[in-house]
């Protein structure tokens, strides 16, 4: 909008299909990566093409609303799973959150990267969302005495990182479960 202020919210329905095309997208793009069609992930979502097209005109929009919608959903998962599960149960349960935004992420990795290269950001503000996830899970884990207190935010994630380039894609989710359950272990606090 030109005049300064803020865009109108969507409708409920169209809210509902926005979010449809978006759970479609991700299941399409983590299967088939960039050959998936657009006017099937419309008729996946249960919508036309005209409603996916006048949500994301483009096949880079999409993407992109796809991977920032994944983070926005992993890092606002932490408030429910701490209210939900003791600290150490929701540290654990996020990690499976954070193996499946890795594998949606793998199917879109090379779009990804060519809609960075034109000179837009589609990490945006990612890292930092996702520091602040841990952070939580870390510091709500340490007040319940379950975890080491020498191991930070940065430690965890570069470790959730490594577990991610080595074993983030779907084939590989086995062995990234079981370095995962490695890596929270060591976490864990020893009397």
């Amino acid at each position: 909008m030109t005049d300064g202020s803020a865009p109108r919210p969507l409708r409920a329905d169209a809210r509902r299909n926005r979010d449809k095309i978006l759970a479609a997208a991700v299941r399409m793009f983590a299967e088939e990566g960039l050959d998936a069609h657009l006017e099937r992930i419309a008729k996946e979502a249960g919508v036309g093409s005209a409603t996916l097209y006048r949500n994301f005109p483009t096949r880079e929009a999409l993407i992109e609303a796809v991977y920032r919608n994944e983070v926005v959903q992993l890092c606002d998962a932490v408030p429910d799973l701490l209210a939900a599960k003791p600290p150490f149960e929701a540290l654990h349960a996020w990690t499976r959150l954070f193996l499946d935004y890795v594998t949606a992420k793998s199917g879109m990795a090379d779009a990804l990267r060519a809609i960075a290269a034109t000179g837009s950001n589609p990490y945006g503000h990612s890292r930092e969302m996702i520091q602040t996830a841990v952070t939580a899970l870390l510091d709500a884990c340490a007040a319940a005495g379950t975890i080491r207190t020498d191991i930070g935010p940065a430690d965890l994630g570069a470790a959730l990182e490594g577990i991610a380039l080595t074993s983030g894609r779907p084939e590989q989710r086995e062995r990234a479960e079981r370095l995962l359950d490695l890596t929270l272990d060591g976490l864990r606090r020893r009397p």
